[in-house]
């Protein structure tokens, strides 16, 4: 039998406002998720906030208030866009959840082989969380270019996780292809960070250091730094250790994640789940960054892209359209509102929407609304499915608008317009319209199923409109035109 699928999305902190990063991973899971759905799969699909550490503890105080109830507060903004974005989760963990925070400790419990205490003395970079070599410190002129803040000189007792004992095992992991870090380019400069071996790396810090977190077991003076606490989330959320329909699912077999974050999950991760004695994710789909007008994003220029605003104006299919089809799944994409009004206006008004009105005016007008034997034309869809399977919606929705403007180019090659003005002297032109509608509809419908994925909506109601034998009439277009950013062709010239 085969396995129940699993795809997990990486856990943010809820000290800041959700951006377009975090959107993206909720899109991508759940594009994969709708279509394994449409297959017949059965399909968990984890979704989270990351609530410990001292950047929500100062946030919290900030706000005079307790971190618990900060980040009570704050986990909804999150959950609140997973919504948003139609992502079709299953699992929503927060790592304040007692459940986690057990298993958290039973997890290092477990390591315990392979944990040692030891000084530590470096930098320190609280904006991400994390330590940093002399050398990184040194290229950036001791301030973080994300934070624009100097790093901090640390010295304190820590324990570490002996990721190093691990180099080799996750090395023969992704030669053979029990891991694999999609796409390849990405995994061959991970191998290349690696190429001395990992690390080990710090997994606690005195409590006086860090109030905010796990506590350590059997050693009050240490609370537990992110790693172990937050990357254990994808078992936690299963149910590990103690319910035991984790096994159903574990290994994940997609484990969505930004490019920024592959180190941690190519090489700590691994070395946790082989110390516990677990198998590796199958899949780790590494995607970029999106840029702005060809710059990176940053908080001091500003230049975010918040992702409910580009809902609220454009609806949730513009959305999901722009980032699945004009962002590379598996690299860096860019973004501008002019890019997204003309491709909403262009591609999803005038192509996909205008076909189906088209197509249901036609009938409506020349049938009354009757449609004839609309059976699905069968493409070779073979591509498309090889896209999807490799990870690579981004050509799988291409493949989908390239029948979409198949279907544009009959329509204005056979012309029904005309066959319909035929009718009164050419007995046979009344079947061959109704042949050539049937072979419209058969299109339409088969464009839906293959959009299910992508824009779920849309898909639906064009279902809706075709499938019952008699089109079925729809309030107002599919895809109004919005022009917010891009002047409006048919607004009177100044």
């Amino acid at each position: 039998m085969d396995k129940k699928l699993y795809i997990t999305t990486a856990i943010p902190y809820v000290n800041g406002e959700p951006h377009i990063g975090n959107a993206l991973d909720y899109l991508l899971a759940d594009i994969w998720t709708r279509y394994q759905h449409q297959n017949g799969r059965e399909v968990r699909f984890q979704v989270g906030t990351d609530e410990h550490g001292n950047k929500i503890a100062t946030k919290a105080a900030e706000n005079n208030m307790d971190p618990k109830s900060y980040t009570d507060k704050m986990y909804v903004n999150f959950e609140n866009l997973m919504k948003k974005v139609g992502a079709s989760y299953t699992d929503f963990i927060r790592t304040t959840d007692p459940h986690h925070e057990a298993s958290v400790q039973y997890i290092w419990k477990t390591l315990s082989p392979y944990i040692y205490k030891g000084k530590y003395e470096g930098w320190y970079c609280m904006g991400h969380e994390a330590f940093f070599t002399d050398t990184e410190v040194q290229e950036t002129n001791g301030v973080c270019p994300d934070h624009q803040t100097p790093y901090q000189q640390i010295s304190e007792e820590n324990y570490y996780l002996k990721a190093s004992a691990f180099s080799d095992r996750i090395r023969e992991a992704l030669a053979n292809d029990e891991m694999q870090i999609v796409p390849e380019f990405r995994e061959k400069e991970f191998l290349e960070l690696m190429k001395d071996g990992l690390q080990d790396v710090s997994i606690s810090r005195p409590k006086k250091n860090l109030s905010w977190g796990v506590p350590v077991p059997d050693d009050p003076d240490q609370v537990m730094y992110v790693w172990i606490d937050a990357l254990a989330n994808y078992i936690t959320v299963l149910g590990y250790p103690d319910k035991p329909e984790w096994q159903e699912y574990w290994p994940a077999d997609v484990q969505v994640l930004g490019k920024d974050i592959l180190r941690f999950h190519a090489g700590i991760w691994p070395a946790m789940l082989l110390g516990l004695g677990l198998a590796l994710p199958k899949k780790l789909l590494v995607h970029g960054f999106i840029n702005v007008g060809g710059a990176k994003i940053s908080k001091t220029v500003g230049n975010g892209v918040d992702p409910n605003q580009v809902i609220d104006q454009y609806g949730l299919d513009a959305f999901r359209y722009y980032f699945s089809r004009h962002i590379p799944t598996q690299d860096d994409g860019d973004f501008t509102w002019e890019k997204l009004e003309n491709a909403y206006n262009n591609e999803l008004g005038n192509d996909l929407g205008n076909a189906v009105s088209r197509v249901a005016s036609m009938i409506t007008q020349y049938q009354s609304g009757v449609i004839g034997d609309a059976t699905q034309t069968e493409h070779d869809m073979k591509d498309y499915h090889d896209h999807m399977d490799n990870l690579e919606f981004d050509k799988a929705i291409d493949e989908v608008f390239s029948k979409v403007r198949s279907l544009n180019q009959y329509i204005e090659h056979v012309k029904p317009w005309e066959i319909a003005k035929r009718r009164e002297k050419d007995t046979e032109a009344e079947s061959h319209l109704g042949e050539v509608l049937a072979h419209c509809v058969g299109s339409l419908l088969q464009i839906a199923d293959l959009l299910v994925p992508f824009l779920p909506n849309a898909a639906l109601k064009i279902h809706d409109m075709f499938e019952r034998g008699v089109v079925a009439p729809v309030e107002g277009v599919l895809f109004p035109k919005v022009y917010i950013h891009t002047p409006d062709p048919k607004a009177p010239k100044a």
